[in-house]
């Protein structure tokens, strides 16, 4: 079964971990000092927030799946959507081990489809290990950069170039 994804930045983390515990009646399953998440059941959705963006407001929506064979199925409608995809594989992002792929709609809304194999001590694996000069290279080209997660580069970026982002990762 797939769960919903948000991801969101905001400008005071604990000030909005407050507001969406109330909302939701419940507290977040992991908080660091720059993330926090919700895995909530009713409704099935994987609420994130953070203070890596430039701006607040949402980062990105996607959808998490319980298996392999389900981000598979999500893979191949991505790619009959007919538009870029951005295929990572195993990465690390959001204290995470996942293996993903991203899709941007034609509004430029980025779309991450991810199963998560494990928990990490730090925020991205890559960013941990790299100098912040290292971040920016020319990107494969497959490739995107992001804002906050690796994310696909904004619309009118093409596929390719690497952006920095406000925050360093990816």
């Amino acid at each position: 079964m797939k769960r919903f994804h948000v991801h969101l930045h905001v400008d005071d983390l604990s000030q909005s971990i407050a507001f969406y515990s109330k909302l939701f009646a419940a507290s977040p399953t992991r908080v660091e000092a720059d993330y926090a998440k919700w895995m909530l059941e009713d409704p099935r959705i994987n609420f994130a927030i953070s203070t890596r963006g430039a701006k607040a407001g949402i980062d990105h929506l996607g959808f998490q799946t319980d298996d392999p064979e389900e981000l598979a199925d999500l893979k191949a409608r991505a790619e009959a959507a007919d538009m870029a995809l951005l295929d990572e594989g195993q990465t690390t992002c959001c204290y995470a081990r996942s293996e993903k792929h991203w899709v941007t709609d034609p509004q430029g809304i980025a779309w991450e489809h991810f199963h998560t194999l494990g928990d990490i001590p730090v925020f991205n694996e890559r960013q941990a290990t790299e100098a912040a000069s290292a971040c920016c290279a020319q990107a494969p080209a497959a490739a995107v950069e992001s804002s906050a997660c690796c994310t696909p580069a904004p619309r009118g970026k093409p596929i390719g170039i690497a952006v920095k982002s406000s925050n360093g990762c990816c």
